[in-house]
């Protein structure tokens, strides 16, 4: 019997938000029972850190250079020739989704048999410009038509009265916890294993929305965290304090000095949403047990990108900074089938790219040819031979429009509009509180990494390596010609 798969995403979640990683607040007992039992990822990045991008590197198992999709941009539609569930389907699994894929249209099955939907809030699905769809946005959700049938006509997604992107306010939930799209998402996942076909093996995707904003844990959970005591966030040294301070307080402002007291709320709902999930997965964990499938289910849990938080007075994602871009990646065969050195944590560098060709690789299914990342199979058995040396990250951010370069022990980070180099010693100072491209002795490493940046940008159409240098101002663009062409 081939192996089943389980990909849990979360989104929006620190790559340090697990108690197994020594956080000084957040509890996740059920994920760090999952990492001792498995492998896990001390390295792991989201090479274009939001939704769209980093969900076509997990789909596709492509760069974003590749995939085409190098900033955030909404109604591109998805039309890859070679998808994880699509390969799978193809292969005899059984494939499910259930939550938030964020693809366009938003009813693009992207090769799975099934999706049970959650978005979330999603602006231009609730505009009334004209856009398709515009006055029936509740087609586009199952849990929102889901809500509306048990919580009543009139609910809505809106009712709290927190943005989508709010990543500087909480407020606790307002219902019954087992209407929270968090619950929703791992009933219906769990309904999935109840009806699928036991003839196939199975890929279920549980993807969850939190805990990306809104803000808004179960009473209880925010219960845990509200009165205690929080760490201060890193600021570096490269931060411009004045400037921060001038960004005033909007609640889904990408960057601010905060009152404490504010910043500690948002902290404590983030954190409470975190142990919220974390319980969630222990019953969907439970599941699996109790329909005999946790022995021969590969079981992989990841988030598509971080979230700043307040470090160096930031706030949501885009940004190059640890926060933002790295990401927790947990890998555990429960059954012992694949042959993996669980119990041990990897410090190579691995990308979300990496996530189509492993479960490829565990499934025993051929791996596209139009796949750039690799099974990380091979170092959860100890093999680095011919690993990766570093990986390429970038987002189109507007003037903070940037690319950065890592190997998860050193960084290199270019501002494209306006030139700005950044150089970060990771081991020693993984808060990026010391910039050290200033620095006389630095400047060979200096140079080292931006040629590195510059072979990965060298032909790219924006024009952002002319005669081997690195040429700032350029226009970025979210998506590249070979995706929009026809658009």
């Amino acid at each position: 019997m081939k192996t089943n798969l389980l990909l849990i995403t979360v989104d929006q979640m620190r790559y340090d938000c697990l108690s197994a990683l020594g956080h000084p607040v957040v509890e996740t007992p059920n994920l760090d029972k999952l990492a001792r039992g498995g492998v896990l990822f001390a390295n792991a990045y989201s090479a274009t850190p939001t939704c769209i991008p980093a969900r076509a590197a997990i789909f596709t198992g492509m760069s974003q250079r590749s995939h085409g999709r190098v900033g955030y941009r909404e109604k591109v539609p998805w039309d890859y020739p070679h998808t994880l569930p699509g390969e799978l389907a193809k292969a005899g699994y059984h494939t499910q989704c259930v939550g938030k894929m964020h693809v366009y249209p938003a009813r693009n099955l992207c090769g799975f048999h099934n999706v049970v939907l959650h978005d979330g809030y999603l602006h231009y699905s609730r505009s009334n410009s004209g856009m398709p769809m515009a006055s029936h946005y509740d087609e586009n959700d199952d849990y929102l038509h889901w809500l509306r049938q048990t919580a009543g006509a009139e609910a809505d997604l809106t009712d709290l009265g927190l943005d989508c992107n709010a990543s500087t306010v909480t407020r606790p939930w307002h219902l019954e916890e087992r209407l929270h799209p968090t619950n929703w998402t791992v009933t219906q996942s769990i309904d999935f294993l109840r009806r699928r076909d036991p003839r196939k093996p199975f890929f279920l995707w549980t993807s969850f929305v939190r805990p990306h904003p809104p803000f808004d844990p179960p009473q209880a959970y925010f219960d845990m965290y509200r009165d205690l005591e929080m760490p201060e966030p890193p600021v570096g040294d490269w931060v411009d304090v004045e400037a921060a301070a001038r960004c005033g307080t909007d609640p889904t402002g990408l960057s601010g000095i905060l009152p404490k007291r504010r910043l500690n709320r948002a902290r404590a709902g983030y954190y409470a949403l975190i142990t919220h999930l974390d319980d969630q997965i222990g019953r969907l964990l439970n599941a699996l047990q109790e329909y005999g499938l946790y022995g021969n289910t590969l079981v992989v849990f990841a988030s598509d990108h971080g979230e700043m938080l307040g470090d160096h007075y930031y706030f949501r994602k885009a940004l190059p900074y640890e926060g933002s871009a790295k990401v927790p990646l947990i890998v555990c065969d429960p059954g012992g089938r694949l042959g993996l050195q669980n119990g041990s944590r990897i410090g190579n560098v691995v990308e979300l790219r990496d996530l189509m060709p492993t479960l490829l690789d565990a499934a025993g299914v051929p791996i596209p040819e139009s796949v750039e990342g690799k099974s990380v199979l091979t170092l959860c058995r100890g093999d680095e031979t011919a690993w990766r040396d570093y990986i390429h990250g970038e987002h189109a951010y507007g003037q903070l429009s940037h690319h950065y370069v890592t190997d998860g022990v050193s960084k290199y980070v270019w501002y494209s509009q306006s030139g700005e180099e950044q150089l970060f010693d990771l081991k020693d100072d993984p808060q990026e509180r010391v910039n050290l491209a200033g620095q006389a002795s630095m400047q060979n490493t200096l140079s080292l990494w931006r040629n590195r940046l510059v072979r990965e940008l060298e032909g790219r159409e924006e024009g952002y390596v002319q005669d081997g240098s690195l040429i700032a101002g350029q226009p970025p663009r979210s998506c590249l010609d070979h995706l929009t062409a026809g658009l």
